[in-house]
């Protein structure tokens, strides 16, 4: 077979030609452009496929189903980490190995804390509980992505980050967020509508772990947690003994159990005060696509129907 050496200038017209039928399809048109990107958890890696699309190359290191506040990193995620570009995380204190994964794999990237510029809540004590969990008082309450305006802030901060690492994709990513902005308006909208109809004096919800507080102050829900903040933390006797005589005084009938929390304190709860668990909510991690919250938006919608079902006293 001879190989026929084309003149610059008819290089650059068959070049053209083949654009133009679509004949060079087969070669990715950004692949140089990829950014190698890595996020902590299920719920953030899910914002960061939203924004970053096709040309982000993401890792998430703690999966679907697991619990971020026990995690231990591997020394295969470790190298991934090394490799990154891009370290998103949620920050305010939640991913408690993160400085030591950061120096044991000697990232070099860009690390990027996307709740900066979020409405902050403090962890504190509530009605009295004394959950002897890891926060003090006056920490930040890391879970505050329950907060739908807060995923606005993460969603851009995201799409900022990306903008930095890869110029050339940053019309893409600023037009995905925005998008997805869009959707998560009409989710906030959503959430107000299903509450409309409860008395604000009837939305009262035990849960396993203090992880909704953003939840309740965005759609004036009261959360009552056994544990706090952190699930890696045992929930007191005497905090768990006040939160029943709490739950048998103020006719609480919303009791859940959390998808990353062992199950056992609550049925306990439930056992005390005659209140049947009304199922699971999703707190700090999606579920595989076969589940009720594989994304972001179906959790929220996934937990909001729960919610309301419950303290209606609805069990169908």
């Amino acid at each position: 077979m001879s190989i026929i050496l084309l003149p610059s200038r008819a290089r650059k017209v068959l070049s053209l030609l083949l654009v133009s039928l679509g004949l060079v399809a087969a070669f990715p048109a950004h692949a140089a452009g990829e950014v190698k990107a890595v996020a902590t958890f299920s719920i953030l890696g899910d914002l960061v496929r939203q924004v970053g699309g096709d040309r982000v190359e993401l890792t998430v290191l703690v999966g679907p189903g697991a619990d971020t506040h026990v995690f231990q990193p591997s020394p295969s995620q470790a190298r991934t980490v090394r490799q990154a570009q891009v370290l998103f995380s949620n920050g305010l204190g939640y991913e408690t190995w993160l400085r030591r994964l950061m120096q044991a794999s000697q990232f070099k990237g860009r690390d990027v804390v996307v709740s900066r510029g979020a409405k902050v809540i403090q962890s504190t004590e509530h009605h009295g509980h004394s959950h002897g969990h890891g926060h003090a008082h006056d920490e930040a309450d890391p879970h505050a992505w329950q907060d739908v305006a807060n995923v606005k802030r993460y969603v851009a901060n995201i799409a900022d980050a990306l903008c930095e690492a890869d110029s050339d994709g940053c019309a893409a990513y600023q037009r995905n967020a925005k998008a997805y902005q869009a959707e998560l308006d009409l989710l906030d909208t959503e959430i107000r509508d299903a509450w409309r109809s409860v008395p604000v004096d009837q939305r009262q919800v035990i849960t396993s772990h203090d992880a909704f507080a953003y939840y309740g102050q965005a759609y004036q829900v009261r959360f009552l947690a056994a544990q706090g903040a952190n699930t890696g933390a045992e929930a007191s006797v005497k905090g768990v003994a006040r939160l029943v005589r709490q739950i048998k005084a103020e006719k609480i009938k919303a009791l859940f159990i959390e998808s990353i929390s062992d199950p056992r304190l609550i049925d306990q709860i439930g056992r005390e005060t005659g209140v049947k668990p009304a199922g699971a909510l999703y707190s700090d991690s999606l579920t595989d696509s076969k589940g009720p919250a594989p994304s972001y938006l179906a959790l929220m919608r996934q937990n909001t129907k729960a919610l309301v079902r419950a303290v209606q006293g609805r069990h169908d």
